[in-house]
Protein backbone atom coordinates (compact mmCIF):
# COMPACT_ATOMS: atom_id res chain seq x y z
CA UNK A 1 0.00 0.00 0.00
CA UNK A 2 1.05 3.65 -0.44
CA UNK A 3 -0.03 5.99 2.35
CA UNK A 4 0.43 9.79 1.79
CA UNK A 5 0.74 12.60 4.06
CA UNK A 6 -0.88 15.91 1.87
CA UNK A 7 -0.94 18.64 3.21
CA UNK A 8 -1.31 22.69 2.35
CA UNK A 9 2.33 23.31 1.59
CA UNK A 10 4.04 19.50 1.52
CA UNK A 11 3.53 16.34 0.30
CA UNK A 12 5.04 12.98 2.09
CA UNK A 13 4.66 9.68 0.48
CA UNK A 14 5.23 6.29 2.20
CA UNK A 15 5.53 2.70 0.23
CA UNK A 16 4.35 0.18 3.08
CA UNK A 17 4.84 -3.15 3.58
CA UNK A 18 2.40 -3.87 6.77
CA UNK A 19 3.44 -1.19 9.11
CA UNK A 20 7.30 -1.26 7.76
CA UNK A 21 8.45 1.70 5.72
CA UNK A 22 9.89 0.37 2.42
CA UNK A 23 10.39 3.55 0.32
CA UNK A 24 9.80 7.44 1.08
CA UNK A 25 9.64 10.54 -0.86
CA UNK A 26 8.73 14.25 0.09
CA UNK A 27 8.35 17.19 -2.15
CA UNK A 28 6.09 20.87 -2.05
CA UNK A 29 3.58 19.75 -3.81
CA UNK A 30 1.06 20.86 -1.15
CA UNK A 31 -2.52 21.39 -1.79
CA UNK A 32 -2.19 25.04 -2.30
CA UNK A 33 0.77 24.25 -5.30
CA UNK A 34 -1.45 22.33 -7.74
CA UNK A 35 -3.57 24.38 -10.25
CA UNK A 36 -6.88 23.84 -11.39
CA UNK A 37 -7.57 21.02 -9.01
CA UNK A 38 -5.09 18.54 -10.92
CA UNK A 39 -4.98 16.27 -8.10
CA UNK A 40 -4.99 13.26 -9.99
CA UNK A 41 -2.31 14.24 -11.87
CA UNK A 42 0.00 15.70 -9.29
CA UNK A 43 -1.24 12.31 -7.44
CA UNK A 44 0.16 10.59 -10.60
CA UNK A 45 3.43 12.30 -10.85
CA UNK A 46 4.84 11.51 -7.40
CA UNK A 47 4.04 8.09 -7.14
CA UNK A 48 3.84 7.14 -10.95
CA UNK A 49 7.32 4.78 -10.22
CA UNK A 50 5.25 2.97 -7.26
CA UNK A 51 1.90 2.59 -9.30
CA UNK A 52 4.19 0.96 -12.20
CA UNK A 53 6.38 -1.44 -9.44
CA UNK A 54 2.24 -2.90 -9.02
CA UNK A 55 1.13 -0.63 -5.77
CA UNK A 56 -2.67 -0.73 -6.42
CA UNK A 57 -3.68 1.07 -3.16
CA UNK A 58 -3.65 4.00 -1.69
CA UNK A 59 -4.55 6.05 0.79
CA UNK A 60 -4.51 9.64 1.00
CA UNK A 61 -4.95 11.87 4.76
CA UNK A 62 -4.35 15.87 5.79
CA UNK A 63 -5.76 18.98 3.48
CA UNK A 64 -6.43 16.71 0.50
CA UNK A 65 -9.85 15.63 2.03
CA UNK A 66 -10.86 19.64 2.64
CA UNK A 67 -12.97 21.46 0.61
CA UNK A 68 -10.07 22.44 -1.19
CA UNK A 69 -9.47 19.19 -2.58
CA UNK A 70 -10.86 16.36 -2.62
CA UNK A 71 -13.18 16.89 -0.02
CA UNK A 72 -14.17 13.71 2.68
CA UNK A 73 -17.08 14.50 4.97
CA UNK A 74 -16.49 14.82 8.96
CA UNK A 75 -16.33 11.45 11.06
CA UNK A 76 -17.99 12.34 15.10
CA UNK A 77 -15.78 11.00 17.52
CA UNK A 78 -15.08 8.50 19.27
CA UNK A 79 -13.45 6.85 16.47
CA UNK A 80 -10.48 4.17 16.38
CA UNK A 81 -8.73 3.09 13.00
CA UNK A 82 -11.66 0.56 12.39
CA UNK A 83 -14.34 3.32 12.20
CA UNK A 84 -12.26 5.33 10.35
CA UNK A 85 -11.54 2.99 7.46
CA UNK A 86 -15.01 2.48 7.34
CA UNK A 87 -15.74 6.16 6.71
CA UNK A 88 -13.18 6.52 4.01
CA UNK A 89 -13.66 7.92 0.75
CA UNK A 90 -13.15 6.88 -2.86
CA UNK A 91 -11.27 8.94 -5.74
CA UNK A 92 -11.64 8.21 -9.07
CA UNK A 93 -8.44 7.27 -10.42
CA UNK A 94 -7.01 5.50 -13.25
CA UNK A 95 -3.86 4.16 -12.53
CA UNK A 96 -5.01 2.65 -8.76
CA UNK A 97 -7.83 2.29 -6.30
CA UNK A 98 -7.62 5.31 -4.08
CA UNK A 99 -9.07 6.66 -0.59
CA UNK A 100 -9.33 9.97 1.18
CA UNK A 101 -9.13 10.24 5.28
CA UNK A 102 -11.85 12.16 6.66
CA UNK A 103 -11.80 14.37 9.30
CA UNK A 104 -13.02 13.89 13.00
CA UNK A 105 -15.27 16.03 14.66
CA UNK A 106 -16.49 16.35 18.03
CA UNK A 107 -17.97 19.16 20.46
CA UNK A 108 -15.50 20.49 23.12
CA UNK A 109 -16.98 22.12 25.83
CA UNK A 110 -20.03 23.39 23.43
CA UNK A 111 -17.29 24.14 20.60
CA UNK A 112 -17.56 22.42 17.84
CA UNK A 113 -13.84 21.18 16.67
CA UNK A 114 -12.77 19.53 13.54
CA UNK A 115 -9.20 17.69 12.98
CA UNK A 116 -7.08 15.96 10.07
CA UNK A 117 -4.17 14.86 12.99
CA UNK A 118 -5.83 11.87 13.47
CA UNK A 119 -4.54 9.61 11.78
CA UNK A 120 -0.70 10.78 13.32
CA UNK A 121 -2.38 10.44 16.82
CA UNK A 122 -3.55 6.84 16.12
CA UNK A 123 0.25 5.96 14.57
CA UNK A 124 1.21 6.50 18.05
CA UNK A 125 -1.20 4.56 19.65
CA UNK A 126 1.88 1.47 20.25
CA UNK A 127 3.44 3.90 22.15
CA UNK A 128 0.55 5.45 24.45
CA UNK A 129 -1.50 2.20 24.73
CA UNK A 130 -5.05 2.04 24.58
CA UNK A 131 -5.60 5.18 27.25
CA UNK A 132 -3.72 8.29 27.31
CA UNK A 133 -3.71 12.10 26.66
CA UNK A 134 -1.41 12.99 23.26
CA UNK A 135 -0.74 16.60 22.25
CA UNK A 136 -0.01 17.19 18.12
CA UNK A 137 1.55 20.80 18.09
CA UNK A 138 1.47 23.17 15.02
CA UNK A 139 -0.41 25.71 13.83
CA UNK A 140 -3.40 24.21 14.99
CA UNK A 141 -2.19 22.50 18.20
CA UNK A 142 -4.82 19.07 19.16
CA UNK A 143 -5.35 17.67 22.52
CA UNK A 144 -6.63 14.60 21.89
CA UNK A 145 -8.34 11.73 24.43
CA UNK A 146 -7.58 8.20 23.96
CA UNK A 147 -9.83 5.98 25.27
CA UNK A 148 -10.40 1.81 24.33
CA UNK A 149 -7.74 2.65 21.61
CA UNK A 150 -10.06 4.92 19.65
CA UNK A 151 -9.88 8.95 19.84
CA UNK A 152 -12.44 9.51 22.47
CA UNK A 153 -12.55 13.46 22.07
CA UNK A 154 -10.30 16.31 21.35
CA UNK A 155 -9.75 20.43 21.51
CA UNK A 156 -7.92 22.46 19.45
CA UNK A 157 -5.89 25.50 20.06
CA UNK A 158 -4.48 28.41 17.53
CA UNK A 159 -1.25 28.81 19.02
CA UNK A 160 0.68 29.05 16.27
CA UNK A 161 -1.37 31.25 14.14
CA UNK A 162 -1.95 33.40 16.92
CA UNK A 163 1.87 33.65 17.50
CA UNK A 164 3.01 34.25 14.10
CA UNK A 165 0.17 37.26 14.05
CA UNK A 166 1.03 38.57 17.17
CA UNK A 167 4.37 38.74 16.54
CA UNK A 168 4.16 40.96 13.30
CA UNK A 169 2.03 43.37 15.31
CA UNK A 170 4.41 43.35 18.56
CA UNK A 171 7.76 42.30 17.26
CA UNK A 172 7.96 43.68 13.57
CA UNK A 173 10.88 42.65 11.66
CA UNK A 174 11.94 40.42 14.87
CA UNK A 175 11.54 36.88 13.05
CA UNK A 176 14.15 34.31 15.10
CA UNK A 177 16.19 32.45 12.81
CA UNK A 178 16.25 29.67 14.37
CA UNK A 179 13.08 28.93 15.66
CA UNK A 180 10.55 30.81 18.12
CA UNK A 181 11.93 29.01 21.44
CA UNK A 182 15.59 29.35 20.38
CA UNK A 183 15.76 31.56 23.27
CA UNK A 184 15.65 29.34 26.42
CA UNK A 185 15.83 31.67 29.16
CA UNK A 186 13.37 34.04 27.20
CA UNK A 187 10.99 31.06 26.69
CA UNK A 188 11.29 29.99 30.48
CA UNK A 189 10.79 33.57 31.26
CA UNK A 190 7.34 33.37 29.17
CA UNK A 191 6.53 30.74 30.22
CA UNK A 192 6.70 32.13 34.13
CA UNK A 193 4.44 35.14 33.05
CA UNK A 194 2.27 32.87 31.61
CA UNK A 195 1.18 31.40 35.35
CA UNK A 196 0.67 34.84 36.71
CA UNK A 197 -2.52 36.56 37.32
CA UNK A 198 -3.68 39.42 34.55
CA UNK A 199 -4.47 36.62 31.25
CA UNK A 200 -3.19 35.96 28.17
CA UNK A 201 -4.30 39.64 26.43
CA UNK A 202 -3.11 41.51 30.00
CA UNK A 203 0.61 39.39 29.54
CA UNK A 204 0.44 40.14 25.27
CA UNK A 205 0.48 43.52 26.18
CA UNK A 206 3.85 43.05 27.90
CA UNK A 207 5.39 41.76 24.86
CA UNK A 208 4.76 45.22 22.82
CA UNK A 209 5.71 47.25 25.95
CA UNK A 210 8.81 45.37 26.80
CA UNK A 211 9.81 45.90 22.73
CA UNK A 212 9.14 49.55 22.79
CA UNK A 213 11.45 49.58 25.71
CA UNK A 214 14.14 47.89 23.97
CA UNK A 215 14.55 45.42 26.65
CA UNK A 216 13.52 42.64 24.34
CA UNK A 217 16.13 41.59 21.58
CA UNK A 218 15.13 39.81 18.33
CA UNK A 219 15.09 35.96 19.67
CA UNK A 220 14.70 36.53 23.36
CA UNK A 221 10.82 38.70 21.91
CA UNK A 222 9.88 35.91 20.03
CA UNK A 223 11.07 33.38 22.31
CA UNK A 224 9.37 35.27 25.55
CA UNK A 225 6.27 35.75 23.60
CA UNK A 226 6.03 32.20 22.58
CA UNK A 227 6.38 30.92 26.07
CA UNK A 228 3.34 32.90 27.29
CA UNK A 229 1.01 31.71 24.41
CA UNK A 230 2.69 28.24 24.68
CA UNK A 231 2.05 28.27 28.50
CA UNK A 232 -1.44 29.57 28.50
CA UNK A 233 -2.57 26.60 26.10
CA UNK A 234 -1.08 23.81 27.90
CA UNK A 235 -2.68 24.99 31.19
CA UNK A 236 -5.88 25.68 29.82
CA UNK A 237 -6.05 22.02 27.94
CA UNK A 238 -4.31 20.14 31.18
CA UNK A 239 -7.32 21.93 32.98
CA UNK A 240 -10.29 20.75 29.90
CA UNK A 241 -8.70 17.31 29.76
CA UNK A 242 -7.44 16.92 33.21
CA UNK A 243 -7.50 12.72 34.32
CA UNK A 244 -4.04 11.94 32.67
CA UNK A 245 -0.97 13.11 33.91
CA UNK A 246 0.98 11.98 31.25
CA UNK A 247 0.93 13.83 28.05
CA UNK A 248 2.52 12.13 24.64
CA UNK A 249 3.74 15.27 22.39
CA UNK A 250 3.90 13.95 18.99
CA UNK A 251 5.48 15.78 16.25
CA UNK A 252 9.36 17.33 14.91
CA UNK A 253 11.43 18.11 17.97
CA UNK A 254 11.89 21.59 17.53
CA UNK A 255 7.45 21.78 18.33
CA UNK A 256 7.44 18.92 21.60
CA UNK A 257 10.44 19.98 23.09
CA UNK A 258 8.95 23.53 24.05
CA UNK A 259 5.73 22.08 24.40
CA UNK A 260 7.33 19.29 27.03
CA UNK A 261 8.82 21.95 29.10
CA UNK A 262 5.70 24.04 29.16
CA UNK A 263 3.57 20.62 30.11
CA UNK A 264 6.04 20.19 32.87
CA UNK A 265 6.53 23.75 34.28
CA UNK A 266 2.32 23.11 34.61
CA UNK A 267 3.04 20.37 36.55
CA UNK A 268 2.36 17.25 34.15
CA UNK A 269 4.53 14.99 32.50
CA UNK A 270 5.76 14.50 29.05
CA UNK A 271 7.11 11.80 26.71
CA UNK A 272 7.97 12.99 23.11
CA UNK A 273 7.09 10.88 20.26
CA UNK A 274 8.75 11.67 16.91
CA UNK A 275 9.54 9.00 14.22
CA UNK A 276 7.04 7.96 11.32
CA UNK A 277 3.15 7.68 13.61
CA UNK A 278 1.87 9.39 10.51
CA UNK A 279 3.00 6.69 8.19
CA UNK A 280 1.90 4.27 10.83
CA UNK A 281 -1.64 5.30 11.20
CA UNK A 282 -1.93 4.99 7.42
CA UNK A 283 -1.24 1.53 7.74
CA UNK A 284 -3.39 1.09 10.69
CA UNK A 285 -6.21 2.13 8.46
CA UNK A 286 -5.20 1.05 5.80
CA UNK A 287 -5.36 -2.76 7.15
CA UNK A 288 -8.91 -2.00 8.34
CA UNK A 289 -10.27 -0.92 4.61
CA UNK A 290 -12.25 -2.53 2.20
CA UNK A 291 -10.43 -2.77 -0.95
CA UNK A 292 -11.94 -3.71 -4.13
Amino acid sequence: MIGVDWGNTGFNAFRLSGDAIRERRASSRGIQSVQDGRFGDTLREEIGPWLAGGERHVLLSGAIGTRGGWMAPDLPCPAGPTEIAAGLVDVAFDWAEVKVVPALSCAASGAAEVTRAATLILGALAQIGGHGLACVPGAHAIWARIEAGRIAGFATHLTGEAFAAWRAIALPGRAPRDGPASDRDAFDAGLDRSARPGGLLHHLSAVRALALSGQLADAAGASFLWGIMVGHEVRAALAEMAGSPMVYVIGAPELTAPYARAIEAAGGMAERLNGDAVARGLALIGAAARWG
